[in-house]
């Protein structure tokens, strides 16, 4: 393993062991500034605690531009149900599995903890004398996952540099040049309820109905890979388990599924009240439908699982952005009939999945939605939608069907501002000798892409005139979601890369 590999994985460490869930950095704001302070290093914060380190040239270097390095301190707080990580004070704990690096039941953060812990060791290397570079400029955003809402709020004077290497990209090799920009609404549907009496009298039961062992995924990256949404897998069982009891055997009383807006949802769960005598049946057509769902998912995910248990405590924990909330359900309500048939129309007719593969990037998927988060609360319930485009046009379009389909269900919207689509450049200076350096370093040349992800370089871009941007950066499979690892080779390979891209600029 090359030594600045080591390094930087020893760097990571030292980050995971701050809590940094979206708009929760503050932590890690300060441990970044202590740590250019024990380096000698000039840097400074903003009212939203974005952070910058100027790091001077190294000898030879101190007419060439300054580079600015830039990535992002949140990272999504994601977990499997087992787990009992509690994002808001445990060390997000490394897990090496050959040349992979995991998180131990959560997401490890590599998306984009990596990104800062490459520039500290950067910045050090340079400052020991085993590098040579430019100016540098070590730019760590806030609250990208959740809005982009760190780059959005950049003074326009916070930096100087006018050429930026933005390293959130997760294939090693690739070097991004555009993305999606994005939106995200909110629905409110109003809940009737109605009084409902369970126990040995009306011989109703509540159960709990779940959906679970879904891939899940970051909802812009690998939305192209048709992953399973659990809150529209468990509306659509709730309907067909429905019409196998008869729909006045089973009443629905709760709602919840996913956790953040840009992670395909990989758990849901319902409470509804079903009459004891057709347990036995209703357990039989889960069974069935779960054979059913495996065959249709078998490649995306095989793993799906639906239970169907009775309720021992009423007792729920949901996840949001890295925090856990309890909440107890009460025992003695339903929804209406007309809430009941609101909510399912409205979650299955929600959009979800890509919309739109575009027509001058092959491959590229050009829109799409993620059906993120539903919440049930005492007034009504809660749904976060998230859309995505590399054409505002279409980002408009798309959104406007969610606003239709909430509209026709009774429900309230709001739309956030959202964030701009990168439009790439070509032609770019620094892309052509981004791709001399990679193709002179190892011998082949890599590849350019648009992506469907958002990143902070469309709200930069937009902010700064005369800026040129690349994004790149190590393998990370499965973002945003339990399975998330980084390829070890891939940050050694990295390294290299931006050794000799900064080199070049004497």
């Amino acid at each position: 393993m090359h030594p600045k590999t080591q390094e930087i994985l020893k760097t990571f460490e030292e980050i995971n062991k701050i809590p940094r869930r979206s708009k929760n950095e503050e932590k890690l704001a300060l441990w970044l500034l202590e740590w250019a302070k024990k380096h000698n290093l000039e840097a400074k914060t903003d009212a939203l605690n974005n952070v910058l380190i100027k790091v001077p040239a190294t000898p030879g270097y101190e007419n060439s531009p300054i580079i600015v390095l830039q990535g992002h301190m949140d990272m999504v707080c994601e977990k499997c149900r087992e787990s009992e990580h509690d994002f808001s004070k445990d060390p997000v704990r490394c897990v090496s599995e050959g040349d992979w690096l995991r998180g131990d039941g959560t997401s490890i953060g590599a998306d984009n903890g990596i990104a800062l812990a490459i520039g500290l060791v950067l910045a050090d290397a340079g400052i020991k004398g085993e590098i040579e570079h430019p100016p540098l400029e070590l730019l760590f955003t806030v609250d990208e996952e959740t809005g982009l809402t760190g780059a959005s709020g950049l003074g326009e004077d916070f930096f100087e540099g006018r050429i930026l290497l933005n390293l959130d990209s997760e294939d090693e090799g690739i070097f991004i040049v555009g993305c999606a920009g994005g939106k995200n609404s909110k629905v409110a549907l109003p809940v009737e309820w109605e009084p409902f009496d369970y126990g040995k009298e009306s011989g109703l039961v509540l159960f709990r109905v779940s959906v679970e062992g879904l891939e899940g995924g970051h909802s812009g990256t690998e939305i192209h890979r048709q992953r399973a949404n659990a809150i529209q897998l468990l509306a659509r069982s709730l309907v067909n388990l429905k019409e196998n009891a008869g729909k006045d055997n089973l009443r629905l009383a709760f709602f919840s599924g996913g956790s953040v807006h840009n992670a395909i949802p990989n758990y849901a769960e319902a409470f509804v009240a079903l009459p004891r005598r057709m347990e036995e049946q209703a357990q039989d057509f889960v069974s069935e439908l779960q054979k059913t769902l495996r065959g249709e998912y078998s490649v995306s995910d095989p793993e799906i699982a639906f239970q169907l248990k009775e309720v021992e405590n009423r007792v729920i924990f949901e996840a949001s952005g890295g925090k856990v909330i309890k909440k107890e359900v009460p025992s003695d309500r339903v929804f209406s009939a007309g809430t009941e048939e609101k909510l399912l129309g409205l979650l299955l007719g929600m959009p979800h999945g890509v919309h739109r593969i575009s027509d001058t990037i092959s491959g590229l998927v050009e829109t799409s939605n993620n059906l993120a988060v539903v919440r049930t609360d005492d007034n009504e319930v809660k749904i976060v939608s998230s859309q995505r485009s590399s054409v505002m046009s279409r980002l408009a379009e798309v959104t406007g069907k969610v606003e239709t389909v909430a509209k026709l269900a009774g429900a309230r919207v709001e739309h956030e501002c959202g964030y701009p689509a990168w439009e790439p450049d070509l032609h770019s200076g620094l892309l052509k000798k981004c791709k001399q350096t990679y193709a002179g370093t190892f011998g082949k040349e890599p590849e350019i892409k648009v992506v469907h992800a958002g990143l902070e370089c469309g709200v930069i871009g937009s902010k700064c005139e005369c800026i040129e941007m690349i994004s790149f950066g190590p393998t990370i499979k499965d973002p945003h979601s339990p399975a998330e690892r980084v390829f070890i080779p891939s940050i050694e390979k990295v390294w290299v890369f931006l050794e000799n891209l900064l080199k070049s600029y004497r």
